[in-house]
């Protein structure tokens, strides 16, 4: 469908044989005189020089005629030219390579725009080329190495943000898609920033592991979509921090050594070894005995570091021949091991034997043979059974149990507790142990050969410092008795932590607003990260992680406090936005990223630039308003009111400045121009913008007006008006008429023409003549001022412009008046046959007027002034005459003396020089009545023809005037006055509103807010599994050997055993021992009967009066 207004190629869109393909959109606009296009190209970027871009001058359907004539051009302004126009073939070529990545970066459609300006008249056309894009650059990294440092504890899940590659291609041509090199631990994830740039960040999916492999080798890749693909590589190189999560391990169950007794203090005896394959603090085992039972504390001691016993105390044969001791292998991080040692006394020869005399009897017959008894006695075994009761409860040694154990401990780390001791035996003795609560933690239980329990807490669920620093358990020992008695004893855990969890940015994306032209170290924002490990763990560094080339050297954060400052000049004309990746890491290598988005704030620090395109150097004075004089682009990269430019012109000149489209302007005529009034113009233009405080450029244009043939001639006067005095020399030259032409050169040539006119119907050409040069005016006749006072003629001036232009003035010739005619009476009429006299009552008063000379003199001026004389008269003393009006009247009182025929003689004379002269004759009648004067002048004749002439000129006069009297009074003037009835009653209406808002409130309805609050609490206490050691049935007895001797000559004699409870108060009952001897008591008596308990102590005594055992 065609378009209006749209100019329509041949072809939109065509393929040429090198494989360009372009597309053109053309319109035309037509603004101040100035025709404007727009053309858009496509090509690929780094072409050759001299490839071809498109048909210009067909795509504007111009011919080659009007490109070469037309001047036409490329206008870039400041910018590279990237093409040549071609104007013999109209065709546009590439005269400089073009790389779009050095022209655009990232920004993408790329494009240059120019102008091609083409003269008389000004076109303007304004040409776009779109680059596109190739795949000449592959992915590329910043650096060839990206570093990790992760600990082991590292939860599943966690994230490490990789370093992105950059692709100075766009579109499908750049970077495309991250590939991690296949590996157990970790999987890659990518996502794309609002800008549509794509990083990848890798994620734990298995737990690492320090001790299998402390060191990963990884490879990322990035890839883009061109054909062919290119791709780019780095290393990533991961070193796994240890973890406390492996406990101490002996390497021998048992240890057994042998010491002399009595050995000296400081003897050594052995070594005890365990291993951790933790690294650092966490391998480092401290040892330490476990639940030492007396005093072997201070028998023997453990160095903790080296694990050496040695001997404390003294060490004694006959008190104990062999010691078990329980040690404790210890990490940093609370997680332990229990070795035993065997410890077996070499007795030495320390003791002399010792002599116990039982019985004996002094007197010994002199003659008693050989082989007499000197004592005799008699034996009797008696054992006592003490049977146990429960009334001791298990006691802990220790107060309470201190445990350090890092978070990252595993589940199923164990942790050997202290023993409880129970002085009962059997089932009144130690039973089994209870731990809770049982959140993180169960109890095991592990019988040893000597049958003692061997106490363990074993982790069954991860710990968790950030949740819970301190755990309190209490661990409770029962025994079996009846009623059952325990101890108690505090378990207080202190969770040590790992490095288990990552920084976290309080923000994912920070905003910060910086001017142009800050000083460096300026501070943008700070940002902050927070890891909620403790100690080192918790130790947060930050760092610039962008890829984007550039914005290390513009920007740095200080990696302890996240201050991003300032570190070089930023102009808002070269980016606008910058985006800053920012990384938080801590002391475990774990991370996490954030974004600043720094908006850069413009300052007007730019003057507009102003480019001439084109210009004229001169114009005719007649061109029409809104003449194109130059086109200028004028352009201010700031931005906003900064970057807002209004063109001026300076003085007040008939030019004006107007914008044509974005960032052009045209200088154009505003109205007429006249080289006559300014031959020249210096136009100054200054272009100013609207930032504060206001910068502004200016240029000034030289244009010259050419002169064209627009004035006419212009006579120095507009009318002439020349005296001459008539009767003059024919060819006399009156005066000059001279006219100015304010045009130049051949315009401004003037000459002078008489126009053709006639005088009283003769040509004026016969009065006079003008001479074309000079426009002087002579005459060609004598003027008679009787004839002809005065006549007018034009002349026109001419000047020599083509077509030419003229003027034309009024000439006006008056004739001067000479004295060549005498004065001529009018009244009275002089004739021969005269019978008119003037008459004059016989009454009349001094200064009567008896009549008036009337006279004219056809001369002018001073020559037709006339003055009236009395010559003569009958009597001179009666009449006077005026001088000036020709009056005549009485001097004095007329008297009946007074002939009644007087005669007077006037002189009219003219003031002339010479003179000329009439003289007036009048006859005077001084009579009262017209009989008396008919006698005395029956001779007078009277003209009749002059009287009837007079008659008729006075009765014509007189009805004229009646009828112009009778006129006056028949126009009647008529008005009517109209006013408006019921002016008062006006109405004044108030407009209402055609429709009013109104806020209805239902005085019913009421609001209820209502808050439910529902409590619920969940105590979940879940029953652990818990191994109950039982003894068995078996009777566990306290044996009390005694001898009871009898002086007799047999050895023992019989035994007898008895079973008593314990704690029996002392007199109460244990046996009859005379009855179940079979001894009577007077045998018990003369037998002296007694207890030997050797060196043990006696609880039992015997009463020989009754023949029974006793407690003691």
């Amino acid at each position: 469908m065609a378009l209006v207004g749209f100019l329509q190629p041949k072809c939109l869109r065509w393929r040429l044989c090198c494989g360009l393909r372009w597309q053109v959109l053309i319109f035309l606009l037509y603004f101040s005189h100035i025709v404007s296009g727009q053309i858009r190209y496509s090509i690929q970027e780094e072409m050759k020089k001299g490839s071809l871009i498109g048909n210009v001058a067909l795509d504007l359907g111009l011919d080659l005629k009007r490109l070469r004539v037309g001047r036409a051009r490329i206008v870039t302004g400041e910018s590279i030219q990237y093409t040549e126009l071609k104007t013999d073939k109209g065709i546009l070529v590439v005269s400089e390579r073009i790389d779009r990545e050095q022209l655009c970066g990232d920004i993408t459609p790329c494009s240059f725009s120019f102008e091609i300006i083409l003269e008389t008249p000004m076109e303007l056309h304004r040409v776009t080329v779109e680059i596109l894009d190739v795949n000449d650059h592959a992915p590329i990294f910043p650096n060839n190495h990206i570093k990790f440092e992760i600990s082991e504890s590292a939860t599943l899940g966690s994230r490490f943000v990789l370093e992105s590659a950059e692709d100075h291609d766009v579109g499908f041509n750049g970077l495309q898609n991250y590939v991690l090199t296949p590996n157990d631990n970790f999987i890659l994830k990518q996502h794309a920033n609002p800008d549509g740039r794509r990083f990848a960040e890798m994620i734990l999916q298995k737990p690492l592991d320090r001790e299998e492999h402390p060191r990963l080798s990884l490879k990322l890749i990035a890839v883009d979509g061109g054909n062919p693909q290119r791709s780019g590589t780095v290393n990533i190189e991961i070193t796994v921090l240890d973890a406390n999560d492996n406990a101490p391990v002996f390497n021998q169950s048992v240890y057994r050594a042998t010491v002399m007794e009595n050995a000296q203090k400081g003897t050594y005896i052995t070594t005890l070894n365990a291993s951790d394959a933790d690294s650092g603090s966490n391998g480092l085992v401290t040892y330490s005995f476990s639940n030492l039972k007396g005093n072997l504390a201070d028998i023997f001691e453990i160095d903790r570091t080296t694990g050496k016993i040695s001997v404390a105390g003294q060490i004694d044969f006959e008190k104990d021949k062999k010691y078990e001791i329980r040690v404790e292998a210890k990490d940093q991080g609370g997680l332990t091991d229990l070795g035993k040692v065997v410890i077996e006394i070499v007795d030495i020869n320390d003791n002399a034997p010792v002599i116990n005399v039982m019985s004996f009897s002094s007197p010994v017959s002199e003659d008693a043979p050989l082989g007499t008894t000197i004592n005799p006695i008699e034996f009797y075994r008696v054992t006592v059974e003490i049977n146990d009761i429960n009334d001791n409860a298990p006691v802990f040694q220790m107060h309470d149990m201190k445990f350090e154990i890092s978070e990252s401990a595993i589940t199923g780390a164990k942790f050997v507790l202290e023993r409880a001791f129970d002085s009962d035996i059997g089932l009144n003795g130690l039973q089994t142990y209870l731990l809770n609560p049982t959140d993180n933690f169960v109890l095991k239980l592990q019988g040893q050969a000597d049958g003692i329990k061997k106490v363990e807490m074993v982790l069954q669920k991860p710990l968790d410092r950030e949740k819970q620093e301190q755990i309190s358990l209490v661990l409770t020992a029962l025994d079996g008795g009846e009623p059952h008695m325990s101890g108690t004893v505090q378990i207080h855990v202190t969770v040590l932590d790992a490095n288990d969890n990552a920084p976290v940015f309080t923000q994912a994306i920070y905003k910060a607003s910086l001017i142009e032209n800050s000083k460096s170290g300026t501070l943008l924002t700070t940002v902050s990260a927070t890891d909620i490990d403790h100690g080192s763990n918790g130790l947060v560094t930050y760092s610039i992680s962008s890829s984007t080339i550039g914005i290390l050297d513009l920007f740095e954060i200080d990696e302890r406090n996240g201050e991003v400052r300032l570190i070089n000049e930023v102009d808002y004309e070269t980016a606008k936005h910058y985006q800053i990746d920012v990384k938080a890491k801590d002391q475990g290598g774990l991370t996490d990223s954030s974004k600043l988005i720094v908006d850069i704030i413009d300052v007007n620090d730019n003057k507009p630039l102003i480019d001439l395109m084109s210009t004229s150097k001169s114009i005719p004075e007649n061109v029409p308003s809104q003449t194109v004089i130059a086109v200028m682009s004028v352009h201010d990269p700031d931005s906003d009111n900064n970057g807002v430019v209004n063109c001026v012109l300076t003085q007040n000149i008939p030019f004006t400045i107007k914008s044509t489209s974005n960032g052009f302007y045209s200088l154009v005529t505003d109205s007429d121009l006249d080289r006559e009034r300014a031959p020249e113009y210096n136009i100054s233009v200054t272009c100013s913008d609207e930032g504060v405080p206001s910068l502004s450029s200016s240029v000034t244009l030289t244009l010259q007006i050419s002169d064209v043939n627009d004035n006419a001639p212009v006579f120095e006067r507009s009318s002439y008006e020349a005296y001459i005095i008539e009767n003059n020399t024919p060819g006399l030259s009156i005066f000059t008429v001279k006219a100015r032409d304010a045009d130049w050169n051949q315009n401004a040539r003037v000459s002078y023409i008489l126009e053709d006119s006639s005088v009283n119907g003769v040509p004026v050409s016969s009065y006079v003549s003008v001479s074309a040069d000079s426009g002087v005016i002579q005459t060609v006749r004598s003027f008679d001022y009787e004839q002809i006072k005065d006549f007018q003629f034009r002349v026109k001036a001419q000047d020599g412009g083509s077509p030419p232009l003229s003027s034309n003035v009024t000439v006006k010739i008056m004739i001067q008046d000479q004295n060549d005619n005498a004065p001529q009476v009018l009244y009275p009429v002089q004739t021969s046959s005269t019978l008119v006299a003037e008459m004059v009552p016989r009454s009349a008063d001094v200064g009567y007027l008896v009549t008036k000379v009337v006279a004219v003199d056809v001369d002018s001026g001073q020559n037709a002034w006339l003055s009236y004389k009395l010559q003569k008269a009958t009597d001179r003393g009666l009449f006077e005459v005026g001088l000036q009006n020709g009056e005549i009247r009485t001097i004095r009182q007329v008297t009946d003396k007074d002939a009644v025929k007087q005669r007077i003689t006037v002189v009219v004379e003219d003031n002339g020089q010479p003179s000329r002269s009439f003289t007036v004759n009048l006859k005077v009648a001084v009579a009262d009545n017209f009989p008396e004067v008919l006698s005395d002048f029956t001779d007078v004749k009277y003209d009749k023809d002059y009287n009837d002439n007079l008659t008729f000129y006075l009765v014509l006069a007189l009805a004229v005037v009646s009828l112009l009297f009778i006129t006056c009074l028949l126009h009647v003037y008529n008005y009517e006055v109209c006013r408006t009835t019921d002016s008062r009653k006006s109405d004044s209406q108030f407009a209402r509103p055609c429709s009013q808002n109104v806020l209805i409130m239902d005085p019913s309805s009421t609001g209820t807010m209502q808050r439910m609050q529902s409590e619920k609490n969940i105590l979940d206490e879940p029953d652990s599994p818990i191994e109950v050691w039982k003894m068995s049935d078996r009777t566990m007895t306290r044996q009390v050997l005694l001898f009871i001797s009898v002086l007799s000559l047999s050895s023992v004699h019989g035994q007898v055993s008895y079973s008593i409870p314990e704690e029996m108060v002392k007199g109460s009952l244990v046996g009859n021992i005379a009855q179940d001897l079979g001894l009577d008591i007077k045998r018990l008596k003369s037998g002296k009967a007694r207890i030997y308990t050797g060196d043990s102590a006696e609880y039992i005594e015997l009463n020989k009066e009754r023949g029974v055992l006793l407690i003691k």
